[in-house]
């Protein structure tokens, strides 16, 4: 780097790190106004995913990988997005196959549109969804109430200013939700938009052992680390940009797998009646 430039980027930092902090108590409220969830926020557009999944051995080393690239649609409501198989392995997938998947698809979406014409299930996707909506509010009440949250310091980010903040769980503090129960069990260090109180990096990490369905469906150990990361697409929304997880597990309850995994997310597009049903084949 010429000299000129690093005196004029040593310059930028230092004026940056002179302005103070914003007000813990004031930030905190906007950046808690501006949570949600992936899928809430990926929930009106269709886009690209790319999920590569290892297995690895003991020393970290990969012995196999599958990629899958999907075409991701918004799901029904009260189910799981719709996920499009085009290219699996380097291989696209045959358009037959990719014509079975449109109609299967096609078949729940009638199925749905039929069970949906009752005021019975009407009302029931009402209370599903507004319990849906209390639990997550309550998740997020209970990371406020178990993290000891402090700003550090301001960095840039992507071209953002982004407050980078550590979350360490409190002693002694209950959880009210299954999610905070799990929350315990991580710390976290966070990167979070100054102007826009958005989430830009989250790295989570594993501080002792948990175990999922009494440890004989899966186990992530002390040390092991989340990262998520979102991007602010056409100036104007943050969105899932990429996902990486470590986890281990037993097949059949007998032998021991390790995995990888990391999910890109691309091509985002507002999904409306209008919007055009595919992305074409990959190139």
């Amino acid at each position: 780097m010429r000299p000129l430039a690093l005196t004029l980027l040593l310059l930028a930092t230092a004026s940056a790190q002179e302005r103070p902090l914003p007000n813990f108590d004031t930030f905190a409220a906007e950046v808690k106004k501006h949570l949600a969830t992936d899928e809430e926020r990926q929930s009106g557009y269709m886009f690209i995913e790319r999920r590569s999944e290892q297995k690895v051995d003991s020393s970290g080393r990969p012995t196999s990988q599958s990629v899958k690239v999907f075409e991701v649609y918004p799901g029904l409501p009260g189910e799981n997005r719709y996920r499009r198989l085009i290219e699996q392995d380097g291989r696209q997938v045959v358009p037959a196959k990719l014509a079975q998947q449109d109609r299967e698809r096609q078949q729940n979406v009638e199925s749905f549109v039929r069970a949906q014409n009752s005021e019975s299930q009407r009302q029931k996707a009402a209370r599903e969804n507004e319990k849906a909506r209390r639990r997550y509010a309550q998740a997020i009440d209970d990371l406020f109430r178990i993290y000891d949250i402090r700003m550090i310091r301001r960095e840039a980010v992507d071209g953002h200013d982004a407050i980078f903040a550590t979350l360490t769980p409190k002693e002694g503090v209950k959880p009210v939700t299954d999610d905070g129960k799990i929350m315990r069990n991580f710390s976290a260090r966070a990167w979070v938009s100054e102007s826009d109180y958005e989430l830009i990096r989250v790295e989570i990490e594993a501080i002792r052992d948990l175990s999922f369905g009494l440890g004989l469906l899966a186990r992530v150990h002390e040390g092991t680390v989340a990262t998520y990361e979102r991007r602010k697409i056409n100036n104007e929304v943050w969105l899932p940009a990429k996902v990486t997880w470590t986890a281990s597990g037993r097949l059949l309850l007998l032998r021991r797998l390790r995995l990888r995994g990391v999910s890109e997310f691309s091509g985002y597009r507002k999904f409306t009646v209008d919007t055009s049903t595919t992305y074409g084949m990959p190139k």
